[in-house]
């Protein structure tokens, strides 16, 4: 996943924050990624907001921000729309970038 990542955006940034969770970031957040017993998930900080046509996002859908893919063991995650994701939310963070902020008018 961590491939896809960086095939979609080459200028993501990965840090490691809260204990050792993966971040990638571009202008924003993008995704985090936690490893668990059972699954692999990578949770979109935009999700909610993202259009998901080949319904990667199957966690956390009750969010009004975030959105999750849990990946099980064995699974195969469709890489050019994962890639779609990623990009998207790339827009997405620059898009909220380049408006000025409400405070900074006040």
């Amino acid at each position: 996943m961590r491939k896809l990542i960086t095939e979609a955006d080459p200028d993501v940034v990965e840090e490691w924050k809260w204990r050792g969770t993966p971040v990638w970031s571009h202008e924003g957040i993008i995704c985090t990624g936690e490893s668990y017993k059972n699954v692999v998930k990578l949770t979109f900080a935009k999700g909610a907001s993202l259009k998901d046509p080949a319904r990667l996002f199957n966690a956390s859908l009750d969010g009004n921000a975030s959105r999750a893919i849990d990946i099980h063991e064995g699974e195969e995650v469709d890489a050019s729309a994962f890639k779609a994701l990623v990009r998207q939310a790339v827009v997405l963070n620059s898009s909220r970038k380049s408006k000025p902020s409400k405070k900074a008018n006040s």
